[in-house]
């Protein structure tokens, strides 16, 4: 689960900085907005490090911005689409494609929202403790005093 809370992680990014770029000269509100999505996309970026890295919080803020990200695209998408009519400047890439692009990121957003609500419930935080010597092949395991006395020659 792990794998696939990055994937869709990285998948977002990529979406979301294609749009920002594509769509850059014509952002309400210009340099201010883009950098803070440009803030967002690094903080994906993070959050994809940190889940590689089992990070459970990580998933939890990944379910929130996620959800709060689903919003925005979804709200945002009907804006691109609605700037074929006369009197708007032209993006970088075709408005079509940035909307499509914003739309795209709506189903990206809920299976990652899923995928990490399931992810969090995989208790990864968790480490289960185990006495030395139970059995585990690749664990060495301190035998007690008794290997100690005989291991060393001063012993006999």
């Amino acid at each position: 689960m792990r794998f696939v809370v990055m994937l869709l992680l990285v998948v977002s990014m990529a979406l979301m900085l294609v749009v920002i770029i594509g769509g850059w000269s014509v952002l309400n509100g210009g340099g201010y907005w883009g950098t803070i999505s440009l803030g967002i996309v690094v903080f994906y970026g993070i959050l994809t490090v940190m889940v590689g890295r089992w990070s459970r919080g990580a998933i939890t803020i990944s379910v929130a911005l996620a959800v709060l990200m689903l919003i925005f695209a979804a709200i945002g998408f009907e804006s691109w689409f609605a700037r074929d009519k006369a009197g708007f400047s032209d993006a970088a890439l075709p408005s079509d494609l940035l909307g499509l692009l914003t739309l795209l990121m709506v189903p990206v957003q809920i299976a990652l929202a899923v995928a990490a609500s399931i992810a969090v419930k995989q208790e990864w935080h968790v480490e289960e403790e185990r006495p030395i010597g139970s059995g585990d092949p690749g664990a060495t395991a301190d035998a007690g005093p008794d290997s100690a006395s005989s291991a060393s020659p001063s012993a006999a």
